[in-house]
């Protein structure tokens, strides 16, 4: 079987990252279809296994958190009748914690919305930050308790709770609600109401949307499987956090927040995978093949 060279690896992830669909990068590159899937989902574990050993005591002051929506295999009101849905299909939402100054995302969980991912999140994301915050969040219930639990009095907390009226368009026509206002509301500690915000976080959704194709709205691009969705993300993250260049900072969010001193290439992401593959397998006490080591 040909083997795809480091060039190769670097041209199909740039593709992925910048929003192209997989059909797509196969007209384009010649590659298989599952060769692309098969490298979508290595990149992903390399990214995620990257990214949960470097971004560690992160020097974060502000940080906004927030839930974007897509959905997999079916939409949550179609999965009664979806045949032979998988396990996580339905709406699927990616929490993201994102830096307000470096606009470094810092913690991301793909999963449900529900109060049990809301802690597993808030646990994550505690744990990478050096520093006391100041955090902001939408008016989700869910992190109240998650918020309590992983920080305790040691965070300065605010929720920023929207208000909206009825939908601008006709019905039956997607279309978000008019928002008529919000309001600020101290939930923990002593937060600056001047920057209680999700401004920033909220813009960022638009960038994942743009950068990844299951993200798109009203088109038949979406995952079939739950985990291939993670992986899709954490391809991003890593390219956003570490390849892309801000536009205002004129660095990469990675370097702002001073988690890397250099300027990644794709062709860096495309060596995580070849290192990974380098690594020699585990063994262990295998009773049968495919059971849990003892």
């Amino acid at each position: 079987m040909n083997k795809l060279t480091l060039a190769e690896r670097a041209n199909i992830l740039h593709l992925l990252c910048e929003g192209m669909s997989i059909r797509a990068i196969t007209r384009l590159t010649g590659a298989s279809k599952n060769t692309v899937f098969k490298l979508l989902i290595d990149a992903g574990k390399a990214c995620t296994v990257y990214h949960d050993a470097t971004v560690r005591n992160v020097k974060a002051a502000r940080v906004q958190v927030d839930e974007i929506w897509s959905f997999t295999y079916a939409k949550q009101k179609n999965l009664a009748t979806a045949k032979e849905a998988p396990q996580g299909a339905g709406d699927t939402w990616t929490w993201t914690a994102l830096d307000a100054d470096t606009k470094m995302i810092v913690s991301y969980l793909v999963g449900a919305r529900d109060a049990e991912y809301a802690m597993w999140f808030m646990d994550d994301l505690a744990s990478r930050l050096a520093t006391r915050v100041q955090r902001t969040s939408d008016g989700h219930r869910a992190y109240l308790e998650a918020v309590e639990g992983a920080f305790g009095a040691d965070v300065d907390y605010a929720q920023l709770v929207k208000l909206y009226g009825n939908t601008i368009s006709a019905p039956g026509h997607y279309s978000p609600a008019e928002c008529t206002g919000s309001k600020k509301i101290r939930r923990e500690g002593n937060p600056d109401i001047e920057h209680v915000s999700t401004s920033y976080v909220e813009r960022q959704n638009l960038t994942i949307r743009m950068h990844m194709r299951r993200f798109t709205r009203l088109t038949n691009a979406f995952s079939q499987k739950v985990e291939n969705h993670a992986h899709a993300v954490a391809l991003h993250m890593m390219y956003y956090n570490f390849v892309h260049i801000h536009k205002t900072l004129r660095v990469t969010p990675a370097m702002a927040a001073g988690v890397s001193d250099r300027l990644w290439e794709i062709a860096d992401i495309a060596k995580l995978v070849e290192e990974a593959e380098a690594k020699p397998a585990k063994r262990g006490p295998y009773k049968k093949q495919g059971q849990i080591p003892n």
